[in-house]
């Protein structure tokens, strides 16, 4: 008999195939002067997939799904996750963060030089946009607009790059417990939360289901962050891919800092029932995959 962690790890090996066979399709090689070169290294052979995992996930969630919504899932999945890769491409330069390791290799500054890095990031985002409205698709105009806007939304001034922005004013300073979980909301929860409402755009799900959708993936999104901080405490480089202890290094307001280590590893965990709680009020009769997602997000190592 299958347990329910064995149909996570199948269903998560299969969607991972397709998101990484779309990606490699989609991420054109071939740009003008060797762009494709750095869009590529900047996204594929890397990384956990957790936001296209989750807008899968999501729009999985009210039953299978039709040939329009299932391919709409899958490239709101990619879209998302370019949002992401370029985000950290620019995260990483020494404009910002001067980060020189990321998914366990050199930065794209580092491997590429600025300029490229820049304008790698730069067409990853366009990217991302260009995804969401494919011509001659069977995706409604009006649910690829929606999912234009909500990401849009996700990674503008009033989502990642507004929490960058506090992020990058707050070194050296001292954030309330409000002010911390506000910068954390737009920075790194903003994305992921946009990640589960655009799976549930993608599948038609509304009402009750969607504000319960929508309280899990604050709550995820929140969880995320929380154990990122303890991670960059507890763990190395090598287990990390990234530079460990660099938030210390730098200044920066974090939820150990504020909290303590055991404090804040009890906070995720209390965001976790959260997050389980609005999926078990959600009335969606598939959310096991959900479920597992966010589990797996307060118990990872990396």
């Amino acid at each position: 008999m299958t347990s329910p962690h064995d149909n996570f790890a199948l269903w998560c090996s299969q969607e991972l195939a397709r998101v990484e066979d779309a990606l490699t399709l989609w991420i054109a090689a071939d740009a003008p002067a060797n762009l494709g070169e750095p869009m590529r290294y900047a996204v594929l052979d890397g990384g956990k997939r957790l936001r296209p995992l989750l807008v899968l996930a999501a729009a999985q969630a009210a039953g299978s799904l039709a040939a329009g919504p299932a391919e709409a899932a899958l490239r709101a999945g990619c879209a998302v996750e370019l949002i992401h890769a370029y985000s950290l491409v620019h995260d990483d330069m020494p404009c910002m963060d001067d980060d020189v390791l990321r998914r366990g290799k050199p930065t794209v500054h580092v491997q590429f030089g600025q300029a490229q890095a820049l304008l790698a990031g730069d067409a990853l985002q366009a990217l991302a946009f260009e995804l969401l409205v494919p011509e001659g698709s069977a995706i409604p105009d009006a649910v690829q607009a929606r999912l234009c806007r909500q990401l849009a939304l996700a990674a503008g001034y009033n989502g990642m790059a507004g929490g960058q922005a506090i992020d990058l004013a707050s070194v050296g300073k001292q954030l309330s417990r409000e002010q911390l979980q506000q910068m954390h909301k737009l920075k790194t929860g903003a994305l992921l939360q946009a990640s589960v409402e655009m799976g549930a755009t993608c599948a038609g799900i509304q009402g009750a289901a969607l504000v319960a959708l929508q309280q899990y993936g604050a709550a995820l999104g929140l969880a995320f962050q929380v154990i990122d901080d303890v991670l960059d405490v507890v763990a190395d480089s090598a287990t990390l891919g990234k530079t460990a202890g660099k938030d210390a290094d730098h200044g920066k307001p974090t939820y150990v800092s504020l909290m303590g280590l055991q404090a804040a590893r009890d906070y995720a965990h209390e965001l976790l029932a959260e997050a389980q709680q609005a999926l078990a009020g959600s009335g969606l009769p598939q959310t096991a995959a959900l479920a597992a997602l966010a589990d797996m997000v307060v118990r990872r190592s990396h």
